[in-house]
């Protein structure tokens, strides 16, 4: 389930006399994507919708004293999963069905057919961060489900002709024998093999190296936001080109 605020229940919120300085706190981190946020940005975004008295308010000490639910990096204040939770528990937001609700099915209609245990592990895990609107996880362990049925497609039909490719490309390739052996080669060669051996063809391989661009930038810390539909369109492309043919 996804969760929003939009601009009419967020001034009222910070309107009302009985909710906590905190859970006020909370909210203006949430808003704006839950990008994370400067005091001076905080104090901002509150007078601006009607919270002016946030100016009297010693804000670091209130986020220090809220036992994880923020976190500080340098000096910007994030919102925590625990801190998401604390306010989805106090009903504070307003909830709906997620633009990913069909993809979510999708994949769990896949997940069904893979007899690898290893891949529905990851798979699962991407279901479950959808679910949790965890997004930048959500295209990590989608795109290493990905990969496993690439390398077990590979393995179980492929194995000589990959070998031969892969030594005519790097002369010090090691004969792979199991998927652990495939993970030793960077993943961008692992495409450009598959494309030689007609495994997958140019576009697919085209379409999945933004998929391992996008999964490099979510996997490490950076400033990157995506939203949804980013998500979704990465996605449709695994479950279109990998989950549903191999």
């Amino acid at each position: 389930m996804q969760y929003y605020l939009d601009k009419d229940s967020f001034q009222t919120l910070l309107a009302k006399p009985d909710l906590s300085r905190l859970d006020k706190i909370l909210l203006i981190l949430f808003w704006d994507n839950e990008s994370p946020k400067t005091i001076s940005k905080i104090k901002e975004i509150a007078s601006i919708n009607g919270l002016r008295e946030i100016h009297k308010w010693n804000i670091s000490d209130t986020l220090g004293k809220a036992k994880g639910k923020a976190i500080l990096i340098k000096n910007d204040w994030t919102l925590t999963i625990s801190g998401k939770s604390h306010i989805i528990g106090a009903n504070l937001l307003n909830k709906h069905k997620s633009n990913l609700t069909n993809d979510v099915t999708d994949l769990r209609v896949h997940l069904a057919t893979i007899n690898n245990s290893h891949t529905k592990n990851f798979l699962e895990e991407a279901i479950s961060c959808l679910e949790a609107d965890q997004k930048r996880a959500a295209v990590v362990f989608s795109w290493i489900g990905a990969v496993s049925l690439l390398y077990d497609e590979v393995i179980n039909n492929h194995l000589p002709a990959f070998n031969v490719e892969s030594i005519r490309r790097d002369a010090k390739w090691k004969p792979a024998k199991n998927a652990d052996d495939l993970g030793k080669m960077k993943e961008v060669e692992f495409l450009n093999t598959l494309e030689s051996i007609s495994i997958i063809g140019k576009n697919v391989k085209q379409e999945l190296q933004q998929c391992l661009q996008l999964r490099n930038a979510c996997g490490h810390p950076n400033s990157l936001m995506i939203g949804v539909r980013k998500v979704a369109a990465h996605i449709e492309i695994l479950i279109l080109n990998v989950f549903s043919k191999f």
